[in-house]
């Protein structure tokens, strides 16, 4: 079970990120096997000041369920009310974020902030629990830092306080995204609560997917950064699980196909220009390790139309297949 009704075995979900989990790239992880996924951080103030931009971010498609709404926020009243926003919506579950490491998130009291003061967060959580009908989880960190890691507390309090599931990213607050994960904490966080718990933290790879669900017994592994390189590793995790059997790389021909699926939908939920300016930001990942994928790039940076991005990633797809370019991505 990975919360409420939401019934996996093994779930293997998309991270929230910001500027990143839009609709487009979302519909792609889904339509690749991704389990749940989840929107961009959506601010509690923004929503209740009814922002477009903060309601811009809980839009979505019902292809897209299983899907969450991840909202943060350091206020109480505030998280509550975007709360019964976010619900109206009518997602899957609502997550809370208390794990967000940015100075302009955690330093206000949010984000990770709130391991700062746990009583803050409970009364949060707490109040957001309250608030929804939908099933409410939880992302956060260890601790704050290393000398202040009670996540085996903070997990049974958020437990108490309702949840019913919690993502740890598996490193502090003061790391970031650097230096190693602790996956040690894990066992002994199951071994204390009876919510799932899912992984987070540097899992790039069906091998290492197989690994942590061996090693900590977790209930779920959630793929950040590594699903913007390689939107198939949730595909090709499962396989891997499944089968036991390294999954063969992705054929050149389906990257291609994926990409431009992947670019037509960012442009179709954006418009035109704005859905071509920010899927440049993907082009690194599908493109990567092939002959001339800079160059290839430059190109595709100075186009703010459709047809002509199109029209060069089909031409140099087609140089690719002319040279027999055995290259495959995965």
């Amino acid at each position: 079970m990975l919360a409420g009704s939401l019934n996996f075995d093994k779930a293997i979900v998309l991270a929230p990120m910001e500027d990143v989990t839009d609709m487009p790239f979302r519909v792609i992880c889904k339509r690749l096997g991704a389990d749940v996924v989840y929107t961009e951080f959506v601010n509690s103030e923004g929503l209740i000041r009814d922002s477009r931009k903060a309601k811009e971010k809980l839009r979505f498609l019902e292809e897209e369920r299983p899907f969450g709404i991840q909202i943060y926020g350091g206020e109480e009243s505030s998280m509550e009310g975007a709360a019964r926003i976010a619900e109206e919506q009518n997602p899957d579950l609502i997550d809370i974020n208390c794990g967000c490491w940015v100075k302009d998130v955690a330093l206000r009291g949010a984000g990770a902030g709130l391991l700062r003061d746990l009583p803050k967060m409970e009364r949060i959580v707490r109040t957001v629990v309250n608030a929804a009908k939908k099933p409410v989880t939880v992302k956060t960190r260890l601790g704050w830092d290393r000398e202040s890691i009670r996540i085996v507390d903070v997990a049974k309090m958020l437990e108490d306080a309702g949840i019913k599931a919690l993502t740890i990213h598996c490193r502090t607050r003061a790391q970031g995204h650097k230096g190693d994960p602790d996956f040690s904490w894990i066992p002994k966080v199951k071994e204390a609560v009876q919510i799932p718990i899912l992984i987070n933290g540097s899992i790039e790879t069906p091998q290492r997917i197989r690994e942590l669900f061996a090693e900590t017994g977790c209930d779920g592994i959630m793929i950040g950064r590594g699903a913007i390189d390689n939107p198939w590793i949730f595909r090709q995790a499962k396989e891997f699980l499944r089968t036991g059997e390294v999954p063969p790389p992705v054929p050149l021909e389906e990257r291609f196909r994926v990409l431009l699926e992947h670019l037509d939908l960012s442009v179709q939920w954006k418009g035109e220009r704005k859905g071509v300016i920010e899927f440049r930001k993907h082009y690194s990942g599908y493109l990567k390790a092939l002959p001339n994928s800079s160059k290839v790039r430059q190109d595709l940076m100075q186009f703010v139309e459709h047809a002509p991005v199109r029209e060069r990633i089909l031409a140099y797809a087609e140089s690719l297949a002319q040279e027999s370019v055995p290259l495959a991505h995965g």
